[in-house]
């Protein structure tokens, strides 16, 4: 699905796809996060391939211009997990927001290991 917006320049329509990139850039950038963790198999085998997808470990769902969020993560060791998860939530959430003009719903924070 898409979100679309109309403004006085016309109609503007912002694929999952490209908040998932969005997303996925903004948790790479942010302070405790180590790696995005792959959730589905085209994913994997993005990775075998080389290819550095930024928007793996992200989904993205799009409702009634809202986005609903999910990640998928690994967080360094040392650190908080609560206080990272909630500086990523922050931070996407005001990421998105400005990128898409559209309300953040939910953002869920999945840490599935620490890495060193």
């Amino acid at each position: 699905m898409s979100v679309s917006t109309t403004n006085f320049y016309g109609k503007i329509i912002i694929t999952d796809e490209a908040i998932a990139q969005v997303v996925g850039k903004l948790a790479l950038e942010s302070v405790g996060i180590t790696d995005l963790v792959s959730r589905k198999f085209s994913d994997s085998l993005a990775d075998i391939f080389n290819r550095n997808r930024t928007s793996r470990g992200v989904r993205v769902f799009t409702n009634n211009d809202k986005v609903y969020i999910e990640l998928f993560v690994y967080t360094k060791f040392g650190m908080s997990i609560e206080s990272v998860s909630q500086n990523l939530k922050k931070r996407i959430q005001h990421g998105v927001e400005e990128f898409t003009g559209m309300i953040v719903d939910t953002v869920n924070i999945n840490v599935i290991g620490v890495k060193i």
